[in-house]
């Protein structure tokens, strides 16, 4: 009898694990996570495209990402913000503002001809959006000790913001869906 007991409760322990782990269905298993080699798999915004980091440096990508939640903050004293020109800074602000974002998507990065490094961003606000890129660059000190020892020190700068106007949401949802009905298909197999 208590064997029969300890066999039902091992079955009934077997089966609760057994049911807590996610079903994948028919997606492959090589789509869910990156094979050796490959990059990690990011989502990608209607709006902007691909998110994460792209073909940036993982030091722009972070800085990218402080620009951004200081901009959502909307305190021009956030010390992310704190080596913006205070006059480019303020018309960001105020442009956020009036949409009053609650996040923002950082999309895939890429290296401009000048040496600069560009992100797609959106913020998102209950009605409204805006869409914009945001330009970064590296900077390099070089610093001269007291020995006569030159060594350099650099940082990444932000360099520039250029925000679209507003969109409500149902606007953004249009005019991608437009997009989306002219795109070729692709296949994944």
């Amino acid at each position: 009898m208590i064997k029969m007991y300890v066999l039902i409760c091992l079955f009934f322990i077997v089966s609760v694990f057994a049911a807590s782990q996610p079903a994948r269905g028919s997606i492959p298993a090589d789509l869910l996570r990156p094979g050796r080699g490959e990059s990690a798999y990011y989502p990608v915004d209607m709006v902007i495209g691909e998110l994460g980091q792209g073909k940036a440096p993982t030091a722009a990508y972070l800085f990218a990402n402080s620009i951004s939640s200081g901009f959502l903050s909307g305190q021009p004293g956030h010390p992310s913000l704190a080596s913006i020109n205070p006059e480019t800074r303020d018309k960001c602000l105020r442009a956020l503002s009036r949409i009053s974002p609650s996040n923002y998507r950082v999309g895939g990065g890429k290296e401009e001809p000048d040496g600069a490094v560009s992100f797609m961003l959106r913020f998102i606000g209950r009605e409204y959006g805006i869409t914009g890129e945001l330009y970064i660059k590296y900077v390099t000190k070089r610093i001269e000790g007291s020995t006569g020892e030159v060594t350099q020190s650099g940082n990444w700068v932000f360099d520039d913001l250029i925000l679209d106007e507003a969109k409500s949401r149902d606007r953004e949802l249009r005019e991608v869906s437009n997009l989306v009905n002219h795109l070729p298909y692709e296949r994944f197999f």
